[in-house]
């Protein structure tokens, strides 16, 4: 976290000297300060800075180097457990179809949707009880 709060501190820097560049060549082009493009810039420097400040206090209130700020750190040093997932499983893409067919009916029309929707919800309960039929019941 610090190499990325340290990346921001630069970034917002970036922003805010761009900004000052994109003032005087409007000045020298124009004769007059172009403000849209001025307040874009100088508002991406303040939000990079207040990224900067966020990710540099929790990296200070942490106590800790993160695997990331470490050299000598393995991949599965910050790999977080996210769960149980199901590789055979056929749910997820049951589910996927009904959605599908759920926002094609939005676009397309009504109709489309009554059977999507159907297919949705048979998939999300199938999906939720797959461990609890057949070979993989506890």
């Amino acid at each position: 976290m610090r190499t990325n709060s340290n990346l921001f501190w630069i970034l917002g820097a970036f922003f805010w000297l761009a900004d000052l560049v994109y003032i005087v060549w409007s000045l020298i082009d124009t004769g007059r300060v172009e403000w849209v493009g001025t307040v874009a810039m100088a508002l991406s420097g303040i939000l990079a800075f207040f990224v900067a400040f966020y990710v540099g206090r929790t990296h200070a209130s942490q106590g800790g180097e993160l695997p990331q700020d470490r050299a000598d750190a393995n991949v599965d040093d910050g790999d977080p457990e996210m769960g149980q997932f199901s590789p055979w499983s056929w749910w997820p893409f049951a589910l996927a179809v009904g959605i599908m067919l759920v926002f094609l009916g939005l676009a397309i029309g009504p109709w489309i949707s009554f059977f999507g929707g159907p297919i949705a919800l048979i998939a999300i309960v199938g999906w939720n009880y797959e461990y609890y039929r057949n070979n993989f019941a506890r």
